[in-house]
C-alpha cells in the first residue's frame, strides 16, 4: 500500500521562487511610452507623455547606429496638444535608427528602435513578393546581463529540483 506525502516542504520553496522572480523582472514602463511607425522613407513618432514647459514639448531625435547620444541625432521638435505630441522625418535612408523622445522637462518619454526598408518603387515590377519580412523591429526589449543570469539560474534550479524529486520516487519504499 503507498501512503501520500503532504507537500508541506515545497510551499516556503515555492514561495522564495516567486518572490525571486518578481524581484528580478524588470521594472514596468513609466508612463505611456512613444509609438514609432515607417511608411517608406518617413520615419514618424507619437507620444502622450510630454508636458509643455515654456512654449516647447521637446524633442525628438532619429540616431543611427554609430550615433551613441541624443544630440548626435537628426533633431525635430515635438508638435501638439495635451492629447498626444508627434514629429516626423523624411528621405530617411534605408537602415536600423533608435528614436529618443526627449520632453522639455528633461525627461525621456521613450526609445525604441526601428527598421527602415527601402522606399517602394514607383512603377508596378513584375518580381514576386519577399513575403513577411520577419525581424527584431520594435517588439523586443534588451535585458541585462543580470536578469539573464537570473532567468538561467531559476530554470537551472527547477530543473534540478525535478531530477532530485523524480530520483527520490524512483527508490523503493520500505514499510
Amino acid at each position: 500500500m503507498r501512503y501520500a506525502k503532504p507537500l508541506i516542504r515545497s510551499g516556503p520553496t515555492a514561495a522564495a521562487a516567486a518572490a525571486l522572480a518578481l524581484a528580478l523582472a524588470p521594472p514596468a514602463a513609466a508612463g505611456p511610452g512613444i509609438s514609432v511607425s515607417t511608411a517608406g522613407s518617413t520615419v514618424s513618432v507619437a507620444t502622450t507623455a510630454c508636458t509643455q514647459v515654456g512654449g516647447s514639448w521637446g524633442t525628438a531625435s532619429l540616431l543611427t547606429s554609430s550615433q551613441a547620444s541624443f544630440s548626435q541625432g537628426r533633431q525635430v521638435a515635438l508638435s501638439g496638444t495635451s492629447a498626444g505630441q508627434s514629429a516626423a522625418w523624411s528621405n530617411v535612408s534605408p537602415g536600423t535608427y533608435t528614436v529618443i523622445v526627449m520632453c522639455s522637462n528633461g525627461n525621456t518619454a521613450g526609445t525604441q528602435s526601428v527598421v527602415v526598408s527601402s522606399a517602394p518603387s514607383p512603377t508596378p515590377t513584375a518580381s514576386p513578393s519577399l513575403g513577411v519580412m520577419g525581424g527584431v523591429g520594435g517588439s523586443s526589449t534588451d535585458y541585462g546581463t543580470v536578469t539573464l543570469v537570473a532567468g538561467g539560474a531559476l530554470v537551472a534550479t527547477g530543473l534540478v529540483g525535478t531530477v532530485w524529486y523524480l530520483r527520490r520516487r524512483s527508490r523503493p519504499h520500505r514499510l
